[in-house]
């Protein structure tokens, strides 16, 4: 019964890490670039939804003011930080740069270190204004109600987190595939050239995957800030999971970060029922060995269709 548990929770943890790689995984399917801001933009997600419920806002509402904030937050970082940077790489590479290496490689590297600049920004601007104490979004009564589930009883707060995360993605998945905004969305990451032949903008479509990439991450990063104590600095243990999540179940793709997700909470679990102090560590593990395996990944996909 303990393994059975294990595995339970561990599914309902994969829920977690699959709402928080979401984001990054559509960044990647459209625009080929890791954003390493991800995990303390959660994380500041996290610190904007407790200061408007200490400001006496009921809990749901807060979620419906930060999740569009991020929206617009994402559009703007990508029109004035990350579209830039590959637009001048991409102009240094169509001058033929003679050091060679391709406009592809160097323009996933600049919008990296842009990222990385936001990270360490945020990360500073955040302890200066919270401090290093952690902080947890009050839940009242849901952070230790149950759920009978058969002979166990699952959290319903990891349940209802896991429904989301299947929402979230399955919502994501039919956008790109069903709408026109989507299936522009979708020529812009297979040829941005060839899209913008047909008039479509590539660097407005690719604010729009980027402020969908935020509001999933602002959701995600609500649900973190409930379920765990957070600290400004919590956000590059959000982003190492949610980059392995990635990993694991396929660069790009939707319902393969949901696998993934899955597949290292499992992990995890399963590793702390054999050691409690080995969870964090047998989730590394499967990383690892799926990397030699598959590098590809579970469910490889380059772009979400």
């Amino acid at each position: 019964m303990d393994w059975l548990n294990a595995g339970v929770q561990g599914v309902l943890l994969g829920g977690q890490y699959a709402l928080l790689a979401c984001g990054l995984s559509l960044i990647f399917g459209v625009m080929r670039i890791v954003n390493l801001a991800h995990g303390v933009l959660a994380v500041l997600a996290a610190y904007l939804s407790l200061f408007l419920v200490q400001q006496g806002l009921p809990l749901w509402l807060a979620v419906v003011v930060v999740v569009p904030v991020f929206a617009a937050l994402g559009y703007a970082v990508q029109r004035g930080l990350f579209n830039p940077a590959l637009a001048q790489v991409r102009a240094r590479g169509a001058g033929g740069d003679s050091r060679g290496g391709g406009s592809r490689g160097a323009g996933e590297l600049a919008p990296l270190l842009v990222s990385f600049g936001v990270a360490v920004a945020l990360t500073s601007l955040l302890q200066e204004v919270f401090s290093a104490d952690t902080r947890r979004i009050p839940t009242g009564d849901l952070a230790s109600a149950g759920v009978p589930l058969g002979p166990l009883s699952v959290g319903l707060l990891p349940l209802i987190t896991l429904v989301v995360a299947v929402a979230v993605i399955a919502g994501v998945q039919l956008f790109l595939a069903r709408t026109p905004t989507g299936r522009a969305m979708r020529a812009v990451a297979d040829d941005p050239g060839a899209a913008a032949l047909t008039g479509v903008d590539p660097r407005h479509m690719y604010a729009v995957a980027t402020a969908v990439a935020f509001a999933t991450l602002a959701l995600a990063g609500v649900f973190v800030g409930m379920s765990t104590q957070f600290s400004p600095g919590y956000g590059d243990l959000v982003l190492l999971f949610a980059f392995e999540a990635v990993i694991i179940g396929g660069l790009g793709s939707l319902w393969g970060t949901l696998a993934g997700g899955v597949v290292l909470g499992v992990a995890q679990t399963i590793g702390a029922q054999i050691d409690p102090q080995s969870g964090v560590l047998a989730g590394h593990l499967v990383f690892l060995a799926v990397l030699v395996v598959r590098p590809g990944g579970l469910l490889p996909r380059s772009v979400p269709a």
